[in-house]
């Protein structure tokens, strides 16, 4: 493939910054010149890596600063500061993250063809199908469907006041507007960085791909995983269970303290991770726990039986490429729409907000480890993972979007 100049935009947290590092290591590697605007704070992973960095603009959009701005006001913002990127840049292509609007206005103003990652399930809803984010299942019959086609009317004046928002910040940029509901995704290329397995059926668009989660570890994290319990009299056959909370979500770590408690004495050895976020108060180590600030997933999970999760998509994928079923214990967020596609998957159990607590949480365990069926499906996704590249994926359907939107070479582009 003739060498593109790529753009990269994903500002925010791991969950959307490093599957962009993913695809940009993967076009990188197909030899393209890539560049990743993000957050100072993932600088150096980036060089790491070999690409390019940027700074993206950061600015506050909560009432926690100084002078907050409301979301689409930092967008106008942001996109008014990248602009300057793209003209220095001139870059073939922009691949933005589906939340972050400002490279993606920024090459719409400049002309660029522009993709989206979204790195999680896709979140516009089909016919019939549940509200996203409320964590319900697909319906199974046809009531359900028509109860969830009219609970949708709510919805819909939502997503009118969202595109009326965005067409606000379009017209302050002079850009025309959007017509269409989910405006700020790509018309000519959206990759979808979730496992199809966790994808209810539906017509997909023809600019729609699902091509797999973009998994990517930063390379200082790559650590020996720590080593499952022994002790007690008891052999070393026991399943291992990782207890692996959120890096964001539950300050008070409640599900790692439910899980602690609830199997201290459950025939299982336990690995658990505190994520570098320190507990309010000592954690109650039991003999079958070893407990450790930090671990690395794709060294850890493949030695592990389970993984107990908050469900974030990067954590909950990355437990099922390895083979593992899931306890998906949903907080805030997407993770409920996460934790209901892979109960209805049938590759892990989920265990609502209300019911983390240890003897629910133990019984989760018990009723995953008992599955087979359900440890079986979790192997069939880790074997599509193992026959799939997903980032290599993702990055030629990039080229294709540059041969069909008529881009020229880099060497006669840019020369």
């Amino acid at each position: 493939m003739t060498p593109r100049r790529i753009l990269l935009g994903a500002f925010g947290d791991p969950g959307h910054a490093f599957p962009m590092i993913g695809l940009g290591v993967a076009l990188r590697r197909r030899g393209h010149e890539v560049t990743l605007q993000t957050w100072e704070k993932w600088r150096a992973q980036v060089q790491a890596e070999g690409l390019d960095f940027a700074p993206a603009p950061e600015y506050h959009v909560f009432p926690n600063g100084p002078e907050p701005l409301d979301f689409y006001e930092a967008v106008v913002y942001a996109t008014r500061d990248t602009v300057p990127l793209l003209a220095e840049l001139q870059p073939d292509l922009v691949v933005a993250d589906i939340l972050t609007l400002a490279p993606a206005l920024a090459a719409e103003l400049h002309g660029v063809p522009l993709a989206t990652l979204i790195p999680h399930v896709f979140p516009e809803s089909g016919d019939g199908f549940p509200i996203y984010s409320f964590g319900a299942r697909l319906p199974r019959t046809a009531l359900g469907r028509e109860l969830w086609r009219r609970a949708h009317w709510p919805v819909r004046k939502g997503l009118e006041s969202g595109r009326a928002a965005l067409n606000g910040t379009r017209a302050q940029l002079g850009l025309p507007p959007q017509s269409r509901f989910h405006g700020g995704t790509s018309e000519s290329l959206a990759l979808v960085g979730s496992f199809p397995q966790l994808e209810y059926p539906r017509r997909w668009p023809a600019h729609v791909h699902v091509v797999g989660p973009l998994m990517w570890e930063p390379p200082g994290e790559k650590v020996l995983p720590p080593t499952p319990p022994r002790g007690g009299g008891r052999g070393d056959d026991r399943p291992v269970v990782l207890v692996a909370p959120s890096t964001s979500q539950d300050p008070g770590h409640r599900l790692l303290l439910a899980a602690l408690e609830g199997l201290a004495d459950a025939p299982v050895r336990v690995i658990a991770t505190w994520n570098r976020r320190l507990p309010p108060r000592p954690l109650p180590v039991p003999e079958n726990a070893t407990v450790v600030e930090w671990v690395s997933y794709s060294k850890t999970m493949p030695l592990c039986d389970l993984v107990v999760c908050h469900a974030g998509h990067g954590t909950l994928a990355r437990a099922l490429a390895s083979g593992c079923p899931v306890v998906a214990c949903p907080v805030a967020g997407d993770m409920n729409e996460n934790a209901a596609r892979v109960a209805w998957s049938r590759a892990g159990v989920r265990l609502p907000r209300r019911f983390i607590a240890p003897r629910p949480l133990r019984l989760a365990v018990e009723s995953a480890l008992g599955d087979a069926a359900m440890r079986a499906r979790a192997k069939e996704i880790a074997a599509w993972a193992g026959s799939h590249d997903p980032a290599d994926t993702a990055a030629e359907l990039v080229e294709r979007l540059a041969v069909n939107a008529g881009v020229k070479p880099l060497a006669a582009a840019h020369r």
